[in-house]
């Protein structure tokens, strides 16, 4: 559990630090909303799908990530969303890295509680 928790507190220093180098509203709906896709793209695809559980080929799974990202753009973009700054791409880059950082952490964490419950 102590790993968990690291990764999202530093995850989240880490965030603050970067919201704040870029003057990003990070409490805007847009921006949480883009957020949230990415973070759970990289938590379930990235860091189980990929890098734990290996029930993706990491070549498919950064196309699929790249196809949603770039829809998620595309329909910003139709909606006269202006999020293609660069500011934007690095802080989303940042939250897929660290959603993929957390789901593994805590596949860990799920799969050494399973293996100290069956040792019992």
């Amino acid at each position: 559990m102590n790993r968990i928790v690291i990764v999202i507190v530093a995850g989240l220093i880490l965030l603050y630090f970067l919201d704040a180098a870029f003057k990003l509203p990070t409490l805007q709906a847009e921006l949480l909303t883009h957020s949230a896709i990415r973070f759970c793209i990289g938590f379930f695809i990235m860091g189980i799908g990929v890098f734990y559980a290996h029930t993706f080929k990491l070549k498919s799974a950064v196309y699929f990530t790249l196809a949603v990202v770039l829809a998620d753009d595309i329909w910003d973009y139709f909606r006269q969303v202006d999020s293609f700054k660069p500011e934007v791409m690095l802080h989303s880059i940042y939250i897929l890295l660290w959603g993929a950082v957390t789901g593994y952490v805590v596949m860990k964490h799920i799969r050494g509680q399973k293996e100290k419950d069956l040792s019992k």
